[in-house]
């Protein structure tokens, strides 16, 4: 593949569309710390609930049962909160197994807007229960975590992700 050059007053670029200025570069990356922290801290956060006995439990101290239970009245979303507590075990499960295909998916970069809506409906379900009753609001981490993910979902993941190899590979072949 041959690229004509071509100059402009503020950067330089190649007909391919490939940005290759500093601030198109910078544009390119600005997303990739914030994906790195979100996709880390989920698969560590769905390890950490698997391999907590207590936290997979329906009842007992440090149990998601025993949690559920606490935040029922508070949350903003009682009936969620109520289905939750049909099978807090299963509830339990699928919120570590959840975060799991959502930190890989947003580390990896593999259907990367899809795993970033997973990150963002896991986010704001745990805020309209588990952190809703926090005051100040700016306290829950739920919330922070909601809108961190609103990026990802817009902008997907462009650099460094399988989503970006699969789309190269794409547009090479005739």
């Amino acid at each position: 593949m041959t690229h004509t050059h071509r100059a402009t007053s503020t950067y330089e670029t190649f007909d391919d569309d490939e940005p290759r200025g500093w601030k198109e570069q910078a544009q390119r990356y600005a997303l990739l710390p914030l994906r790195l922290f979100l996709g880390v801290t989920f698969i560590y956060a769905g390890i950490d609930k698997l391999t907590d006995s207590a936290f997979m439990a329906a009842s007992g101290t440090g149990s998601v049962g025993e949690l559920m239970n606490a935040v029922r009245d508070s949350s903003a979303v009682p009936a969620l909160v109520d289905l939750a507590l049909d099978n807090p075990e299963g509830f339990g499960y699928a919120i570590a197994f959840g975060e799991l295909a959502v930190g890989i998916g947003t580390l990896v970069g593999l259907l990367a807007r899809l795993a970033a809506l997973g990150g963002a409906l896991i986010s704001l379900s745990l805020w309209l229960t588990v952190s809703w009753q926090t005051d100040p609001y700016y306290y829950g981490n739920d919330l922070a975590y909601l809108m961190a993910w609103l990026p990802l979902v817009l902008a997907g993941a462009s650099v460094f992700s399988l989503d970006a190899l699969i789309a190269a590979r794409r547009r090479r072949t005739p």
